[in-house]
């Protein structure tokens, strides 16, 4: 349901204030999401069957977040497409299925939209869904989009950075003046409805830009999976720019990550592309590995797995979930 204060911006609120924002991120603590589709299938290819119950149920199993991908067009080569549908249709449909999980996208390609048409639909799913969008954004990585959009890949990174600041200024202010590549706006019309709050964005990779940069101008960061020990200095170096950039602020830290979960508690893992192949009680110590080094939220995508999706969901809700939980109020109320 919308809620009040559609035509007039909130310039007092925090990213942090939001609905989703708090569903996913704690500064000591490491949460759950899980990538749409959710079911394991071939190439590129998903059914889109029983996301909604899915959906609902990863709500009710303790799962942070529902992330939505921005696919344009089908490129086999990459063998993913997505949820398939269009990101903000869908998450349209599914903020009507479901009333307190965040709803994240990972991510909107920023360069291939007009930041109008973004600004309204983002602020639109925040309204209607109570303040749970959580925006991911990226810069693009498939080449054979940008012709078709009349885009030019190389300019990606500019158009990025362009795309951000035109979608802040018309959802933050009133009847703003807006000069960019997409367009100009002189101060006669406004952009409606405004956020909830200040919604909260999150650059994903480095889309082009430095760290600095994104540590500067975004909520958050999203990245990819790595190696403890790898992946520990990047936390560190990301903490380091926040600190600079921001200090005293918290801008989370969040990670991909594939994982076909065995029926087997005890199996040992193997690799697999973007992540692991093992029993949960391996992934429980990689997941607490991860949140000891700074991680604030992991995204498990399930489309490797050789187990029903459901069974998988069932299985981390009720028996990886509580324990992270209770490792999150552990860290919460030890001494320093």
């Amino acid at each position: 349901m919308a809620t009040a204060n559609m035509l007039t911006p909130n310039k007092d609120a925090k990213a942090s204030d939001g609905k989703g924002f708090q569903r996913m991120f704690e500064p000591s603590g490491l949460t759950l999401g899980v990538f749409f589709p959710i079911e394991a299938f071939e190439r590129d290819q998903p059914s889109m069957q029983h996301q909604e119950y899915l959906a609902r149920r990863a709500e009710e199993l303790g799962f942070a977040a529902l992330w939505f991908r921005d696919v344009p067009l089908r490129d086999p080569s990459f063998g993913d497409v997505g949820q398939v549908f269009d990101p903000w249709v869908y998450l349209g449909w599914i903020a009507a299925q479901t009333r307190e999980i965040a709803l994240a996208t990972g991510s909107i390609v920023l360069p291939l939209r007009h930041p109008l048409h973004t600004a309204k639909a983002a602020a639109s799913v925040d309204q209607l869904s109570g303040g749970r969008l959580v925006l991911g954004l990226a810069s693009g990585d498939r080449p054979v989009e940008f012709p078709a959009f009349g885009i030019d890949f190389e300019q990606r990174s500019a158009l990025f950075r362009e795309n951000l600041g035109v979608i802040r200024a018309v959802l933050y202010n009133e009847f703003p003046t807006v000069r960019s590549s997409y367009g100009e706006l002189y101060g006669s019309a406004d952009l409606v409805p405004k956020p909830t709050g200040r919604l909260p964005m999150l650059v994903t990779g480095h889309s082009g830009q430095r760290l600095e940069w994104i540590a500067q101008h975004a909520d958050g960061w999203i990245t990819y999976p790595r190696g403890i020990e790898r992946q520990a200095e990047v936390v560190a170096h990301w903490r380091a720019a926040v600190e600079t950039a921001a200090p005293g602020s918290f801008k989370p830290f969040a990670q991909s990550f594939y994982v076909d979960l065995s029926d087997n508690p005890d199996q040992p893992p193997t690799s697999i592309h973007l992540g692991f192949r093992g029993g949960r009680n391996f992934v429980l110590r990689f997941l607490d590995a991860l949140q000891a080094i700074g991680v604030n939220h992991v995204i498990l995508n399930l489309k490797y797995g050789a187990r029903d999706a459901g069974s998988v969901l069932e299985e981390i809700g009720k028996e990886v979930l509580p324990q992270l939980a209770a490792g999150m109020s552990t860290a919460a109320h030890s001494p320093h």
